[in-house]
């Protein structure tokens, strides 16, 4: 069985909600998690997660961490020996989130208050970024702190792409169409 399809397996999305949604946490939609945020439907988040082509020890970036559950399913794909910073807008959810991998014991990942610019430069380069919210274009604050050799996953408008950094300004592009996300957003 593939770390992906274990993770959805072993980080249940039910401890990621809200009380309310418990009982419908296994549909395979978005829900809301509040403050007009979402967790994302399952079957997307999965794309996502097979696209970033994950592997073990690497250290990953989420953007838009909102309840915590992609920071907690990418946490367990990379296992103990690599982390995931996971980052997020609105401080309700930061300290949501926060809860939520603490309750589900990762130990190998934190989620951080968003700032001023996109993702987290003090701790870049990253081996993958995951951003779960949609930007018009590719924030230039994000393409800077992916390694060269790196991979990034982003929304753009109503598509997602597969970004992979293969030197300082090139890039290889693959494009998903039909997707929606919330707006990407920083302070």
């Amino acid at each position: 069985m593939d770390r992906v399809q274990n993770a959805f397996e072993v980080v249940e999305r039910v401890k990621f909600v809200r009380p309310e949604y418990e009982k419908v946490s296994s549909a395979d939609v978005p829900l809301p998690i509040g403050y007009f945020q979402t967790i994302s439907q399952p079957t997307t988040v999965r794309l996502m997660l097979d696209w970033l082509d994950l592997d073990i020890k690497q250290k990953v970036l989420d953007v838009g961490s909102g309840s915590g559950w992609s920071t907690a399913l990418l946490a367990y794909i990379v296992g103990d020996e690599g982390y995931v910073y996971g980052v997020e807008i609105v401080p309700e959810l930061v300290e949501f989130g926060r809860k939520n991998i603490h309750r589900a014991g990762i130990t190998n990942a934190t989620i951080f208050q968003a700032g001023k610019k996109y993702g987290l430069q003090e701790y870049a380069p990253f081996d993958r970024i995951l951003v779960s919210a949609t930007a018009k274009e590719i924030p230039n604050d994000l393409k800077s702190q992916l390694k060269i050799g790196g991979k990034m996953v982003i929304p753009i408008g109503e598509d997602i792409l597969e970004l992979t950094r293969e030197r300082r300004n090139k890039w290889h592009i693959i494009k998903h169409e039909g997707f929606l996300f919330v707006p990407l957003k920083k302070l």
